[in-house]
């Protein structure tokens, strides 16, 4: 079938007359910036082009929710961030409820207003994507939301506070109170995590590697004896270089805790 045939094929199931077809299918045509494909065959058309029919075609249909299920999963990089841009101005301009399935968390939290993250099948958080970003309920939230990933550091309970490295960051006591155990896990993004002097009270690393974005980079390394992965945004024009050792420190105010228990964030 052309793509026009193809869009208004539920249509024609349904009983609807060829003239309101025509009218509706030329409607979204335009919506998707569609019509100048109407009487092509789908083999003629790109991979962004066909998820646009395929969008076309439910929307015609005017039903009162979308369920997209990975509708961006065959796409390449480039079509994947255009066809997200697009299904997101689209469905603010339609106003309908739309449930959208992904695993890429990037495409959560650009387009979702609320997010729902489950993990084997049970749900483990819901949220405005500031919500889950800000205030994850646990170690698995917290890992999977954000590019690149949260760091993660088991660490001992000293003073009123948890070691970090040679640092000791005060804690309030109500937060260790919640614990139940001895173990507490860190959990930094990278860019809360700022370079300082070699010696300085900290956490020393090693650089592995450097990504360079720009005017921003990654910062890739390990830490010493116990093996730990660390990321940490760096100036993209200013940085060290991969084999250089260098210490970290957390922004205190955006550091999260864990009970190595559970998993569970320590709330305030």
């Amino acid at each position: 079938m052309t793509v026009a045939e193809n869009m208004g094929f539920a249509l024609k199931i349904a009983g609807v007359s060829k003239e309101e077809r025509i009218a509706r299918v030329g409607e979204v045509a335009k919506m998707l910036d569609l019509e100048p494909f109407l009487d092509r065959k789908p083999k003629a058309l790109s991979g962004g082009q066909r998820q646009r029919v395929a969008m076309g075609r439910a929307i015609v249909r005017q039903p009162r929710v979308f369920l997209m299920d990975e509708p961006l999963s065959n796409l390449d990089a480039k079509l994947r961030v255009q066809t997200r841009t697009q299904i997101a101005s689209l469905q603010r301009r339609l106003d309908v409820t739309t449930v959208y399935v992904t695993h890429d968390q990037t495409e959560a939290l650009t387009m979702g207003d609320r997010i729902a993250v489950l993990k084997e099948g049970k749900l483990q958080q819901v949220g405005t994507p500031r919500d889950l970003y800000e205030t994850p309920k646990n170690e698995f939230v917290a890992g999977f939301i954000g590019s690149p990933a949260m760091n993660f550091f088991a660490s001992k309970i000293s003073d009123g506070g948890v070691e970090f490295g040679s640092l000791t960051i005060p804690v309030e006591p109500n937060l260790l109170e919640q614990l139940t155990s001895s173990e507490v896990t860190i959990g930094v993004r990278p860019e809360d995590l700022v370079l300082v002097g070699l010696g300085e009270p900290g956490l020393d690393i090693v650089v592995d590697l450097v990504e360079e974005l720009g005017a921003d980079g990654y910062l890739y390394g390990h830490t010493l004896g116990d093996r730990v992965d660390i990321v940490a945004r760096v100036d993209g024009r200013n940085h060290p270089a991969a084999g250089d050792a260098v210490a970290v420190i957390p922004n205190s105010e955006h550091i999260h805790l864990f009970d190595s228990e559970n998993g569970e964030r320590l709330s305030r």
